[in-house]
C-alpha cells in the first residue's frame, strides 16, 4: 500500500513539474501580434453661398481597395450666412467658424486631433466674390485660415472648389451612401455590388446648379468629363456646373430682367409673387452680383417697389427668358450651348431641389401631372390665402412659386427630363441617415490619397497560447493539491 501511494504521488509530482516547465516555455515563446488599425477622423467645411456647415467624418485606417469606408459622425451649421457675405468684414467670417470647431474638438479624441486632416471648400458664393473682387476673396480666406489654424488640427487649406468638383463629389456621396460603389456582402466583406446601376446627382445651391451622371455614350466635350477610381473600380462621368443658376442668383436675375422691362418706373410687377404681396428693394441690393448687369447709370440708394401679380403662366414665360435652350447642329446640349448627353438612369435631386419640393409636399414620387397641378394651384393663391394657409411666417413664402416654376423649367427644359423620365428623379435631403452634399464625396476621394495604415506590430501572445498556459496552470494546481492530499492521507494510515 505504501508502494502504491508513493507511485501515485510521484506521478502527480512529475505532472506538476512538467506543467510548470511547459508554462515557462509558453511565456518564453513570445510572437509578433498585430493590433487592428486605429480610426481616422477628418473635418470638411462646406462654405456655401448661403451658409457654412462643418462635417465630421471617421473611417478605419485599413481601407477597401484603396478607398476608406467613411461615415458621418456629426454635422454643425455655423451661425450667420456664407463666408462670402463677410466680404466687408472678413474677420467675422473666421469668427463664425469657432462654434463648430469647438464642437469638433469635443468629439475627436485629443490624441488624434493633430493628425485630423481639415479642409474648407468654398463653392459658388466665393466663386462670384472672386470674380467681383479678388482682393476681398483673399482676405476672407486669410481670416478663415487664421481661425482654423488656432485649433490643434492638420489644416490642409481653404480653397474654392470648381463647379465640376462640386458636382462630381456630390455624385460620389450619393452612390456611396446608396451602396452602388461598395457594399458589405453576406460573405462579411466589402465588395463591389454586381448588376447595380449608379445614380445621377442633381444639386441646386444658392449661386450654382450641378448635374452629374454616368452617360451611356462617350463624352464629346472633355471639359464636362471627369474620372474617378473608387474601391478598385473606374468611373467616367459627365458633369457640369452652371454658375449664376442657383436659386438665389436666378431669382435675382429674374427680378433684374423684370426691372429692365420697365426701367423708367420705380415699380416692378412680379408675376411669380402672389397677388397682394409687396416689398421694397434698393438698386444696390438688386445689382450687387456679377450675375446681374446694372443699368448704365444706377442709383444705388433708389428704392424699387416690387408688386406681386400672381400669374403663373407669365411667371413661367419670364423664367424661360433666363435660359438659352437652342443647341448647335448635330449636338445635344443642356442650356446656354453647353454640351450634355441625354440623361440616363435614376437621379437624386437634393439641396434646393429638395427644400422647395418638400415645402410643397412633392417629394413622394408624385407623377409629373400631380406635381404640375400642385404648383399651379399654389401659384394661383393670393398673398392673403397663403398667409392664412401657412401661418408659420416662412420668410420664403412669397418665393416658393417662383422657385418651384424655376425648378420645373431647369429640369425639363434645361436638363432635358420629360414627363416619361420625371419618375426617375428622387427628391431627397439624406441617404442612409447622412446629409447629401459634396463633402462626404470629397473625403472619400481624399482617402484614396492616404496610404493604408499598416497593422501595428507588438510583442505578445496569440490567444491560443494563453489558453494553453491557463490550462497548464489549472492542471498543475490540481495535481499539486491531489498529491498533497494523498501524502497526508497515507501518512495518517
Amino acid at each position: 500500500m505504501d508502494y502504491k501511494a508513493k507511485t501515485v504521488a510521484g506521478l502527480l509530482a512529475a505532472t506538476c513539474v512538467f506543467s510548470i516547465i511547459a508554462l515557462i516555455l509558453s511565456v518564453v515563446n513570445v510572437k509578433d501580434v498585430f493590433l487592428p488599425p486605429s480610426t481616422k477622423y477628418g473635418l470638411v467645411f462646406d462654405a456655401g453661398s448661403t451658409h457654412t456647415a462643418l462635417y465630421i467624418y471617421r473611417w478605419p485606417a485599413d481601407k477597401e481597395n484603396g478607398t476608406g469606408i467613411v461615415s458621418q459622425v456629426e454635422a454643425c451649421t455655423a451661425p450667420g450666412e456664407g463666408i462670402s457675405s463677410y466680404a466687408d468684414n472678413p474677420a467675422e467670417a473666421g469668427a463664425s467658424l469657432k462654434p463648430c470647431l469647438d464642437k469638433a474638438m469635443k468629439i475627436i479624441p485629443a490624441e488624434q486631433q493633430r493628425d485630423t486632416p481639415t479642409y474648407l471648400g468654398a463653392t459658388a458664393g466665393m466663386r462670384l466674390l472672386r470674380e467681383q473682387n479678388s482682393t476681398k476673396a483673399e482676405q476672407v480666406f486669410a481670416e478663415v485660415s487664421k481661425a482654423i489654424g488656432k485649433y490643434p488640427v492638420d489644416f490642409r487649406g481653404a480653397q474654392i472648389l470648381t463647379g465640376n468638383e462640386e458636382g462630381s463629389f456630390g455624385w460620389i456621396t450619393i452612390n456611396y451612401l446608396l451602396e452602388t460603389l461598395v457594399k458589405y456582402s453576406f460573405a462579411e466583406k466589402w465588395e463591389h455590388p454586381r448588376d447595380t446601376e449608379v445614380l445621377g446627382a442633381l444639386d441646386l445651391g444658392g449661386a450654382s446648379t450641378q448635374i452629374t451622371f454616368q452617360p451611356g455614350v462617350t463624352t464629346e466635350d472633355n471639359s464636362t468629363s471627369t474620372f474617378f477610381r473608387l474601391y478598385g473600380s473606374n468611373y467616367s462621368l459627365y458633369t457640369h456646373s452652371y454658375l449664376c443658376y442657383g436659386q438665389t442668383q436666378a431669382l435675382k436675375m429674374l427680378l433684374a430682367d423684370l426691372h429692365k422691362g420697365n426701367s423708367s418706373s420705380q415699380e416692378i410687377s412680379h408675376p411669380c409673387y402672389p397677388m397682394g404681396y409687396q416689398e421694397n428693394v434698393t438698386m444696390s441690393a438688386l445689382y450687387n452680383s456679377p450675375c446681374v448687369r446694372a443699368p448704365s447709370t444706377p442709383s444705388p440708394a433708389q428704392v424699387l417697389t416690387v408688386i406681386g401679380t400672381g400669374d403663373p403662366a407669365a411667371c413661367s414665360t419670364a423664367i424661360r427668358k433666363l435660359f438659352n435652350f437652342t443647341c448647335g447642329a448635330n449636338r445635344t446640349c443642356g442650356f446656354n450651348g453647353v454640351y450634355q448627353p441625354p440623361v440616363r438612369g435614376q437621379f437624386f435631386a437634393f439641396a434646393g431641389f429638395y427644400y422647395t419640393f418638400h415645402f410643397l409636399n412633392l417629394t413622394s414620387q408624385q407623377s409629373f401631372s400631380d406635381v404640375n397641378s400642385t404648383i399651379q394651384t399654389f401659384c394661383n393663391k393670393s398673398w392673403a390665402e397663403l398667409v392664412e394657409t401657412f401661418p408659420q411666417k416662412d420668410k420664403l413664402l412669397h418665393k416658393y412659386c417662383s422657385m418651384a416654376i424655376y425648378i420645373l423649367t431647369l429640369l425639363l427644359d434645361g436638363y432635358k427630363f420629360n414627363e416619361h423620365t420625371w419618375s426617375n428623379i428622387h427628391f431627397s435631403q439624406q441617404a442612409a441617415n447622412t446629409d447629401i452634399g459634396w463633402t462626404l464625396g470629397f473625403m472619400l476621394n481624399f482617402t484614396n490619397m492616404i496610404p493604408t495604415e499598416a497593422l501595428e506590430q507588438v510583442k505578445g501572445h496569440q490567444p491560443s497560447m494563453w489558453a494553453g498556459a491557463v490550462s497548464f496552470i489549472v492542471l498543475a494546481t490540481v495535481a499539486g493539491l491531489v498529491a498533497a492530499f494523498l501524502q497526508c492521507f497515507w501518512k495518517t494510515k
